[in-house]
């Protein structure tokens, strides 16, 4: 994920820096042995997924909403907070690499190969940390009746009753709030911008909800842990059309979009553009 910034605040970033500085981050991934790239995102799959207890324990503490609209606002509020683990504490997550791995391989300074390794490490581990979750929820929850089975009964049935092409559709989206996520953290000049910007972009997947890959495992589940009648078919059939539109949405309507506007636009230098109004 992205770093902090040593430039000075106040002045603004051009497309091209913030561009290199995505493909300096993903090119240290990329470098990164597997399993210290594994270790990480296996935290993530493990933060992110206090993002599915909080949506549950919501849900069950409400007794109910009496708004739609009340329910989905609350549900997309407090997991951003788990996204928010993820992205200031650095760690390695599966749709945040959909889009920055991608960008040092359109650029010709990594292959293929290398860019195959990330994802499918990350991923793994991603969904490791996320079943482990789940099973801490399933055995947990109830005991301390911070949690109801139905709760993550309700958030299995907003994911998984859809064909094919509205979980993909549905996970671009995703996806590409993801990789806006990304694109905005390496523009934040300070941390408290940073943090605004993810809780502000992430509470709309969790509002729709949209179908995220990792967020969305440890849903699926801990439904399944806890005897909500989810399969593991149904829960394959989510997972893959899920990572395919969460690929498409971070690689292309992000990654592949934004690095190739700033190639075309042939810029050579930065400009700090405050810097040049304050100079006039």
């Amino acid at each position: 994920m992205s770093s902090e910034s040593d430039e000075p605040s106040g002045a603004s970033l051009s497309y091209r820096r913030i561009l290199e500085r995505e493909m300096e981050n993903a090119l240290k991934e990329i470098r990164r042995p597997s399993k210290g790239l594994f270790l990480s995102g296996l935290s993530a799959g493990l933060n992110l997924s206090f993002g599915a207890l909080l949506m549950g324990m919501a849900l069950t503490y409400s007794g109910g909403f009496g708004s739609k609209l009340v329910q989905q606002a609350v549900l997309g509020g407090v997991s951003s907070i788990a996204f928010l683990f993820v992205v200031i504490g650095q760690t390695e997550l599966f749709t945040a690499h959909s889009t920055m791995a991608i960008l040092p391989v359109l650029d010709g300074r990594a292959t293929l190969e290398e860019l195959g390794r990330v994802w499918s490490v990350t991923l793994a581990a991603n969904l490791v940390g996320c079943a482990m979750f789940a099973g801490l929820i399933a055995v947990l929850g109830p005991r301390m009746g911070v949690v109801d089975a139905d709760a993550f009964g309700t958030l299995a049935a907003a994911l998984l009753p859809f064909s094919w092409w509205v979980i993909l559709l549905s996970g671009v989206v995703a996806g590409w709030l993801m990789g806006l996520v990304t694109w905005l953290a390496a523009a934040s000049r300070d941390t408290v911008s940073r943090i605004l910007f993810v809780l502000i972009v992430t509470a709309v997947i969790g509002f729709g909800p949209f179908h995220h890959s990792i967020l969305g495992t440890t849903e699926v589940l801990a439904a399944m842990f806890l005897g909500q009648g989810v399969t593991l078919g149904e829960y394959g059939h989510f997972i893959l059309w899920t990572t395919v539109g969460n690929v498409v949405g971070g690689a292309v309507f992000v990654g592949l979009l934004n690095y190739g506007h700033v190639a075309l636009a042939g810029e050579e230098q930065d400009v700090d553009f405050d810097a040049t109004d304050r100079t006039e």
